[in-house]
């Protein structure tokens, strides 16, 4: 059976969301973070040598990296989207050649190429002051990051939110009237944007989309399953 190796507050998420929209039959194992580092317990690695999740084994395959994940379960459960009596995953890769197809291609790669880079840089900037040091070092600490923080982070996460927030003012799904691939490998993202700074407010239609997203029943149920996705 296919086993999830899912890693509490992380991008297993998405993966727990898509086997729920698909109903495919898995079974889940489940790993807590370091307490102290907040990293992936070292027993990961005996699954995939990077000792990261997500992680799907399945029979004698293994395969690792969310878009990798997403796409091989695509591939050979995609079927059961077509069964489903809403047909609203028909279409969770959409034909080739088509706008749709490029839009989630570009969605599927920008998640964890370019957005993602700037949404882990914020939250390592912003716990650094908080991590233990001598007391002299802290102030001195803070003001770094807050200057690398308004310097470069914040600018290039603004640019980030701005563009995703103009496509889905136009975009009911990010490619385009129906939920794709490329929905479940931005919901990560999507999560961790809106929860760093008062995004809510700024960016209305990502907010909308996440309010839209959140209310999926099987959304609900992987919630319930693999825990909250964003660390609090």
């Amino acid at each position: 059976m296919l086993t999830l190796h899912h890693l509490e507050t992380s991008r297993s998420q998405r993966i727990l969301w898509l086997l729920e929209e698909l109903k495919v039959p898995y079974q889940i194992v489940r790993y807590q973070r370091d307490k102290k580092t907040r990293l992936a317990p070292p027993e990961l690695k005996a699954i995939h040598p990077l000792g990261k999740s997500p992680v799907i084994t399945d029979g004698d395959i293994t395969v690792a990296e969310s878009g990798a994940i997403l796409e091989y379960l695509a591939d050979k459960y995609g079927y059961l989207g077509k069964e489903d009596a809403t047909g609203e995953l028909t279409n969770i890769v959409p034909a080739p050649n088509t706008p749709e197809h490029l839009q989630c291609r570009f969605w599927m790669h920008y998640a964890e190429g370019s957005l993602m880079n700037w949404l882990v840089m914020k939250l390592v900037f912003m716990t650094i002051p908080t991590q233990p040091m001598p007391f002299f070092v802290r102030p001195i600490a803070r003001q770094l990051c807050a200057k690398v923080l308004v310097k470069l982070v914040d600018p290039n996460v603004t640019t980030a939110l701005t563009f995703i927030d103009n496509h889905l003012a136009s975009h009911p799904w990010f490619a385009g009237d129906e939920i794709t691939l490329a929905d479940f490998q931005m919901s990560f993202a999507v999560e961790a944007g809106l929860a760093r700074g008062n995004h809510a407010r700024q960016f209305t239609h990502l907010s909308a989309y996440r309010e839209k997203m959140v209310q999926r029943p099987a959304y609900q149920r992987a919630i319930k399953i693999g825990g909250p996705v964003i660390m609090s």
